[in-house]
């Protein structure tokens, strides 16, 4: 790592996680209404669409230099769907030459992607993420609130692909009686591209998902499914705090991952930080409610910084062990605002 790496302070949290990754939203807005993130009957068509209260690329600078001061190595930008904010790879170049960050990556729904690849790459982006359902069309338009198009998608996964990422990975929301039966078709999708694909379980994230335990696929039942038909064999964790379990195709034929959320709970490596597009900080993916960042951002990076690490310091957020108990908390901030 490098000296101005090394000469950031180590900040961690009230149960001692540190600070590493932050997913930062740079718009709220989405051109899809997945019943399970964006219900259309909940949120409006124009929702997010007013470009007044998003930070600027100025701020959103100053806020990731703060954020590589506390300690942050790696960035993933969300949404809403981030690929509707205009000159996005113009605010990639931006964040690309911020010394210190390591990584930079981005999640997507991938119906926008194939003629922004290419831009996006040459800007200075290291990882693309797209979420895909099912492959199924008349499924996926389903899920995606009769918005999307499979086939555009995968031509955006083709795209990247060819614009040098790789290897792509795919993320799935497994949902009980709605597209189990999409698991297989997706691992042999993932394997014969070489992409990887990680299965994630429903989650209670927000308040208008209509979010159900029943309706959860447990990781272990996903990876005996396909352990039966592509033998798995466990892989080490890449990192501290990384989120999916892994598992490598016996046949060396790639890898597949699991986040467990719900069943395995994994609150006590989380050393991510989400900051919403109006400059909201949020400690934990089902927060009650979220920090302005604004009024400090006028003050400098070193400033922010040290917000940061004050902010961090008193952080105690541990919800999924707590799921169900008395002391969870009943209110979540909504996915969409701060990607997931």
């Amino acid at each position: 790592m490098n000296a101005v790496a090394d000469a950031r302070p180590d900040v961690r949290d009230a149960l001692g996680r540190p600070l590493r990754d932050l997913r930062l939203s740079v718009i709220e807005a989405c051109n899809f209404r997945c019943p399970y993130c964006m219900p259309a009957e909940q949120v409006a068509d124009d929702y997010g669409l007013d470009a007044a209260s998003r930070l600027s690329f100025d701020e959103m600078e100053t806020l990731v230099r703060g954020f590589v001061q506390a300690g942050v190595t790696k960035l993933r930008l969300t949404g809403g769907e981030p690929l509707l904010r205009k000159r996005l790879p113009e605010l990639i170049a931006r964040l690309a030459a911020i010394e210190g960050l390591a990584d930079i990556a981005l999640t997507t729904n991938g119906s926008l992607l194939a003629p922004l690849a290419s831009a996006l790459r040459q800007a200075g982006l290291h990882r693309v993420t797209v979420s895909l359902d099912a492959l199924d069309p008349a499924l996926f338009k389903e899920l995606s609130g009769g918005r999307g198009e499979v086939a555009d998608v995968l031509k955006g996964i083709e795209a990247a692909q060819a614009a040098g990422f790789a290897p792509i990975k795919l993320n799935c929301v497994v949902q009980r009686g709605i597209n189990e039966g999409e698991v297989l078709p997706l691992v042999e999708f993932a394997r014969s591209h070489g992409h990887i694909i990680r299965f994630i379980e429903y989650m209670d994230v927000g308040t208008c998902n209509g979010w159900r335990r029943e309706r959860v696929v447990p990781s272990a039942e996903l990876r005996d499914r396909i352990h039966a038909r592509w033998p798995l064999q466990p892989l080490g964790a890449q990192y501290r705090g990384e989120v999916a379990s892994r598992y490598g195709f016996a046949d060396g034929r790639g890898e597949v991952g699991f986040v467990s959320s719900v069943s395995e709970p994994f609150c006590g490596d989380c050393h991510r930080a989400r900051v919403s597009a109006d400059g909201r900080l949020y400690t934990c993916l089902f927060a009650a409610k979220g920090h302005d960042l604004r009024p400090v951002l006028s003050l400098g990076q070193e400033a922010v910084g040290r917000h940061l690490a004050e902010r961090w310091s008193r952080r105690s957020d541990r919800y999924s062990e707590l799921r169900g108990s008395a002391k969870a908390q009943r209110k979540h901030v909504e996915m969409y605002l701060v990607g997931g």
